[in-house]
Parts: structure tokens; sequence; C-alpha cells
């Protein structure tokens, strides 16, 4: 959350031409609620299900750019099915850079609590091994888009 992964993907997509599928947009699209409606209404179990529907549904295409919502990590599947079928790259950035980077959107059901800050940080502690299992790995702090999407194809020896 809020590293950046879904304005970095939209950006590779335009240098290299490919279509851009987010995991939270599909279920979205699917269940016609937004990611915080279901939240609400039918738990964080419920959405991590159709999380892992989306990312079996999405991972057989070939040439895409996958974004992926943050806690898709979660499940060991998806981190498999992502890495078999693909590269799978990390976006990291500080608490303090997400946290600044998604205070105002209120689209963030995790972050509805008193401490936003210590929740990002509890997050992040309990992710980063799941993170750190990713192909490749970005610091995007202080960074632009633009920046990581060419840092990436440069990792990759891609051309854009």
């Amino acid at each position: 959350m809020g590293a950046g992964k879904s304005l970095v993907a939209k950006d590779l997509g335009r240098l290299l031409k490919r279509e851009v599928i987010s995991t939270d947009e599909l279920i979205e699209k699917q269940e016609q609620k937004t990611v915080a409606e279901i939240f609400s209404g039918s738990g964080q179990e419920h959405f991590r299900r159709l999380e892992r529907k989306a990312v079996e549904e999405i991972t057989g295409r070939g040439n895409v750019i996958i974004d992926c919502g943050g806690g898709i990590v979660l499940n060991k599947a998806n981190i498999d099915d992502l890495k078999r079928n693909g590269i799978l790259i990390y976006l990291a950035a500080s608490p303090r850079q997400i946290y600044d980077r998604v205070k105002s959107t209120g689209q963030r059901p995790l972050l509805e609590q008193d401490n936003p800050l210590a929740v990002i940080e509890k997050l992040l502690a309990e992710r980063l091994p799941l993170y750190e299992q990713a192909d490749i790995h970005l610091d995007t702090d202080g960074k632009t888009v633009r920046e990581c999407a060419k840092e990436i194809l440069s990792v990759l020896k891609l051309e854009s």
C-alpha cells in the first residue's frame, strides 16, 4: 500500500505497450463493490478469497503487467503462481513515505484506526518476509513513478 504499485504498473504498461491488470480493479468489477465495501461488508477473509481467485484467473495470461494489492502475498499460493508465471517485483517504501502517500485517500480500510502510521509499521513488519520472496526489490522512497519504471526496465534489461 502506498509504495506506488498501481502507478508504476500503469507507467510500465505505457512504456512496454502491455496490458495492465489490477487485481483490486478486477475484484471490484466482478463484485460491483469497492475494496473498502467488500472489507466492511464481508470482511478481509472474504476479500482474500476473491483475491486468490483473481490471481488464478490472471496469471495464465502472457505479456501482461499485474498490479497486485499489498496483501496478495498473504497467501503463499499467490506468490507461487505469480513467480511461476512471471517476475515478482516488490516496491518498497518506508512507513512514513507510505503514510504521506495514502493519508488523504480515504480508501484504505486497513488504516481506518486511531494510529495509521503504527498500523503501517506493523503490516510492513509482518509482511516483509513475504515481500522479500520477490525476484526484484526496488526502494521507491523519494523516486518518481517514471524513475521507478525506468529502474525496473533497466534491471530487466528491457527497452521501452
